[in-house]
């Protein structure tokens, strides 16, 4: 009975207190990282925000119409507090990933390799997106006002086509620089982009002929005065 009590009982008690024992140091060290990463993301998010806020970051939006459009997205927060929280994430997910690599284990080393050579992808995306969403706004502005000032009807069909197309070029380029289905993004655009050229040309050959033909007679038409020498020879 006592040989049953110690094997039956005592053994698996005493080898899941080893295991405990041995993995005690790398959990003790997870917290600390990870408790470290939480004190230093909530630093570098208020420091960063302070700072953007010094430097103007917010007014510089406002005048640029980038307020604005985020509070038409429903977005009510501030420029610079979006930039802090996008901080203070990113250090957050670096703490959590450094801290599961404490752990020792080699699936989560691996993905943590895999996740740090992910990472400049991910930034570059971001970036052709915020990148591509700020052009799309400014441009969409500047054709509003051309077209407006020119007395076309459709100033703001223009202004929207042209902030939509912008948009859908950054979501192309970003997708293709994550590699997320490449081919099918390059294809799928190429094949829109085609077709809305396309459309164009055939749009403006058929409705706009006679108005074509006129324009291309007054540029390509060569006006030389009676009299005055031709300056082209054939050679």
């Amino acid at each position: 009975m006592k040989e049953f009590f110690e094997k039956g009982l005592l053994d698996p008690l005493e080898l899941m207190a080893r295991q405990v024992l041995a993995v005690l140091p790398s959990l003790l060290a997870m917290s600390i990282i990870f408790f470290a990463g939480l004190v230093v993301a909530w630093t570098a998010s208020q420091a960063l925000e302070r700072l953007l806020r010094v430097v103007g970051l917010d007014r510089l939006f406002d005048r640029l119409g980038v307020t604005g459009a985020l509070l038409r997205g429903g977005v009510k927060t501030d420029p610079s507090r979006l930039v802090g929280q996008a901080a203070y994430w990113l250090v957050m997910i670096f703490a959590t990933v450094a801290a599961l690599g404490a752990l020792n284990l080699q699936p989560i080393n691996d993905f943590a390799k895999s996740f740090l050579a992910y990472v400049p992808h991910l930034v570059t995306a971001s970036l052709i997106l915020v990148a591509g969403w700020l052009l799309s706004n400014f441009v969409s502005q500047a054709v509003l006002i051309a077209a407006v000032n020119a007395g076309l009807p459709p100033a703001r069909l223009v202004a929207t086509c042209s902030r939509w197309g912008i948009q859908l070029l950054a979501v192309a380029m970003a997708l293709e620089q994550l590699g997320i289905a490449q081919n099918i993004v390059v294809v799928g655009f190429g094949i829109t982009l085609g077709g809305i050229v396309m459309a164009g040309a055939i749009a403006f050959g058929l409705g706009a002929k006679d108005l074509a033909k006129d324009y291309l007679e007054r540029g390509l038409s060569v006006r030389t005065p009676a009299g005055a020498p031709d300056d082209l020879r054939h050679l």
